[in-house]
């Protein structure tokens, strides 16, 4: 019995410490190719500004697209397998990414990745899950978040470096030994604990409307803004719209289906969902724009322009923490509308800016930026997954997290076609390359381009303010009778059966 326990109590922490590797690569990702964004451009042959729009975007797009599908095929099929699949398939797509010849091919090898990264995501947090008791479950889930974020921020650093001297294919080369060890390691260690369900299947009907609608509406915004608002590009986003109104018809009339949209008849769960919709939209290109200003228009390396960015990441990890323990016991709704407010005012802030701002003033609202969104993000999840019943916490989740990823791609997607409609495409092909101009430009084209997404934001962040601010989930010490609670939901889904 002792040697059982033993061998138990390793084994959690072998699960804790495979998935946060996991997760910390997977979001060292995401900032260690976009800080190395510039260099990329500059050294790949036939690279245009789409195609490095792209390198960013299609890596988000499929796990947006994947994640809540994932989810269901781990109820199947079990996590462990899909997960291990995953860690694979992405240190196998980082392989590929640091040998592509051009452009073209980075993007689609950066869709490899975001399979794996999707797996990844959609199980991770699901197997510790399972394997933690439910009073040591929200510490180990806390540190494997902990591990996301530092990977998020060390990846402004390490891009940085490893392109400065090695170059940028390296960046990609950093993900092959530890992905390596730890896909082996999670194969022959980790075991499904899981229950799978019978006979569930996928909504493919609803992943494919999804996916294909979301992308075509990408495609047609960032095609519309560099080559003009012509009609086939028009179209694309009038096909994206179309196909996603479609989805949401589908997914009401389905028995399975991808998002339960049921779930927005509860108020708390509407509001917590749109503003958490909202919020990722506003702050999703932020690093986007930011790296862009720095090393295209500024002209600084990518390892300056890295640590300028690191006072935004700290704040945002700093705060985040925090706000979740606070709103544990006085309540989520002033701390996520206070951090939308926060962000709003650091957003109006940033577009008042002129060219030639001093660090030590332009820092002040990147930091406002990292505290809004910290003190946004841990109440907001946690007035969301507070106000479904237990039985749906899993599906809320996912929905939560895919609205989080198609509010990035918006707002990518929104403030490229900013960029691009505010100046000519040979002078936004430069400063995504952070080149010198060959022809004397004038650097405010970007930073007048730069003022409106901003603006933007900043509206944004303040419906998303609103809409925290509407939610009822005020306490936590909601009594079990009130509206919003589990097991009111839980008995109301009953008698809606007996109904039927």
């Amino acid at each position: 019995m002792g040697y059982f326990c033993k061998f138990a109590l390793q084994y959690k922490y072998i699960v804790l410490t495979n998935t946060s590797i996991a997760t910390f690569m997977a979001l060292l990702d995401s900032n260690i190719v976009l800080i190395s964004l510039p260099t990329i451009i500059r050294d790949l042959p036939e690279t245009p500004t789409v195609d490095a729009v792209w390198i960013i975007m299609g890596y988000t797009l499929i796990i947006a697209t994947l994640l809540l599908a994932i989810g269901r095929l781990s109820d199947i099929y079990g996590r462990v397998k899909l997960y291990n699949a995953g860690f694979a398939i992405f240190t196998l797509g980082s392989g590929l990414c640091s040998i592509s010849p051009n452009g073209f091919s980075l993007v689609l090898f950066r869709l490899v990745q975001g399979i794996g990264g999707a797996l990844i995501f959609a199980n991770g947090t699901a197997i510790i899950t399972d394997t933690f008791p439910p009073t040591e479950r929200g510490r180990a889930l806390g540190i494997n978040q902990v591990g996301g974020v530092s990977g998020s921020v060390i990846g402004l650093i390490l891009g940085g470096v490893l392109t400065s001297t090695l170059g940028w294919r390296s960046i990609f080369w950093i993900n092959l030994p530890f992905g390596t060890f730890a896909t082996l390691w999670a194969y022959f260690k980790l075991r499904e604990l899981s229950v799978k369900t019978k006979g569930e299947r996928p909504d493919v009907v609803g992943i494919g409307l999804f996916g294909i609608g979301l992308t075509l509406l990408l495609l047609g915004l960032v095609f519309g803004s560099v080559n003009g608002w012509r009609l086939p590009y028009l179209g694309l986003v009038a096909s994206g719209l179309i196909l996603i109104a479609v989805f949401t018809f589908v997914e009401q009339k389905i028995r399975m289906p991808m998002m339960d949209l049921k779930l927005f008849k509860i108020k708390e769960f509407s509001a917590g969902i749109l503003s958490n919709l909202l919020a990722s939209t506003a702050r999703g290109a932020v690093s986007f724009v930011l790296v862009f200003y720095f090393q295209g228009v500024l002209l600084l390396d990518a390892f300056t322009a890295g640590l300028r960015l690191i006072p935004f990441s700290v704040a945002f990890v700093t705060f985040g923490p925090l706000s979740g323990y606070l709103s544990d016991k006085y309540g989520s709704r002033w701390f996520a509308t206070g951090g939308m407010i926060i962000s709003a005012v650091s957003f109006l802030w940033f577009s008042f800016l002129p060219f030639d701002t001093p660090y030590r003033i332009f820092v002040i609202p990147m930091v406002l930026t990292g505290i809004g969104g910290g003190l946004f993000v841990s109440p907001n999840i946690a007035s969301i997954m507070n106000s479904v019943p237990v039985i749906r916490r899993g599906i809320a989740s996912g929905m939560s997290s895919t609205l989080v990823n198609v509010g990035m791609l918006l707002s990518l997607g929104i403030s490229f076609a900013i960029l691009a409609s505010s100046m000519p495409l040979t002078t936004l092909q430069g400063i995504f390359a952070g080149l010198p101009p060959s022809s004397p430009i004038d650097p405010n084209l970007f930073i007048q381009a730069m003022h409106t997404i901003f603006r933007f934001m900043a509206g944004l962040s303040l419906i998303a303010a609103i809409s925290s601010f509407l939610s009822r989930s005020a306490s936590p010490r909601l009594s079990s009778s009130s509206p919003s609670s589990p097991s009111s939901h839980s008995s109301n889904r009953k008698k809606e059966k007996k109904k039927d």
